[in-house]
């Protein structure tokens, strides 16, 4: 074959799937105002959450934040006053109550964008784990995000003259892979991807568009107590993976918000898993889908990569305890 025949169809085999893509990723790329609408966000009195609100505030956005401890929301309130100017409005209320919840957003009024970040996490082995902590676990992580979108869902709709919404659900990278020690953990983020490709079905035709975070270890105060617990495994398999500050996490969760990105990896660990995970979810960006196309197969070979260190880990592990 001529050697100019062959660099062009190098060329125009790139090209031709891009213009593909371009065709083909739903739903289509939005931009999610934040400026002068009403963001609520859950676990707000700490950690990411309070990360957020203070970002959103400081962007002009009217935010309400909710948790349980009524203390720590005034307290939440006053730091975002003091920072910002901006005064916030507190709810407390249990997620896993849903007439609680529904109560808080329809005192809140309409919101305009919804994150859903409260979350509990106790690292522990399956046979170890204490049943009302897994229940607990599940309660707070799905149950509670389940009464949150439901409660939220009907004065979120009727958009025409509003804009787009979102619906933004704080997962992990837990959510993503399994890992020694995150049985209970894991099966609560993962359930949240679930519920998040479906909603995104769902509420598209009403303009809401749906975004899934997946933070890697966060520096939290809840953070510092969970390691506590964490079984010797875990941290040997985990000590790969760096942990990130809470405003770092807040920034990119609310830049991937604004873009109306469905997942939003946190850092370049992230992505990677994210495209190695991508499987049957949306996809707005067709220039992102063109690189998920492109490396699937050199990501699957990575994670097998990372797996073999996993296991001979936990090998190595057992061998040393015998």
């Amino acid at each position: 074959m001529d050697t100019s025949l062959l660099f062009l169809s190098l060329l125009l085999l790139p090209l031709s799937l891009l213009l593909t893509l371009f065709f083909l990723v739903r739903p289509r790329h939005v931009t999610i105002p934040i400026k002068s609408r009403h963001v609520f966000i859950t676990g707000g009195s700490s950690g990411i959450g309070l990360a957020l609100a203070h970002r959103a505030a400081a962007e002009g956005a009217r935010v309400s934040i909710l948790a349980r401890n009524l203390e720590k929301l005034e307290a939440a309130k006053e730091s975002i006053r003091l920072a910002t100017g901006i005064d916030v409005a507190i709810y407390s209320a249990d997620v896993r109550d849903y007439h609680a919840v529904k109560s808080a957003l329809e005192e809140a009024g309409d919101v305009d964008v919804l994150v859903c970040n409260q979350g509990v996490f106790v690292p522990q082995e399956l046979e170890s784990h204490d049943l009302e902590e897994f229940k607990f676990m599940i309660d707070v992580n799905v149950i509670g995000t389940f009464h949150l979108i439901k409660a939220a869902l009907p004065g979120m709709k009727g958009r025409k003259e509003r804009g787009p919404g979102s619906i933004a659900i704080i997962s992990s990278q837990a959510g993503q892979v399994g890992i020694y020690g995150y049985t209970a953990y894991s099966a609560s983020k993962f359930a949240l991807r679930g519920m998040a490709e479906a909603l995104q079905q769902e509420v598209i035709a009403e303009d809401i568009h749906v975004s899934l975070i997946f933070p890697p270890d966060t520096e939290t105060p809840g953070f510092v107590e969970e390691n506590k617990r964490r079984p010797e495994l875990t941290s040997i398999i985990a000590a790969s993976s760096g942990s990130m500050k809470a405003e770092e996490v807040a920034r990119k969760a609310l830049s991937g918000i604004k873009s109306g990105k469905f997942i939003v990896p946190c850092n370049f660990e992230g992505v990677m898993l994210s495209i190695a995970t991508a499987g049957l979810s949306p996809q707005p960006s067709f220039l992102m889908a063109f690189v998920e196309v492109v490396t699937a197969g050199i990501l699957r070979f990575a994670a097998l990569c990372f797996q073999w260190n996993w296991y001979s880990s936990i090998e190595r592990w057992h061998t040393k305890k015998r």
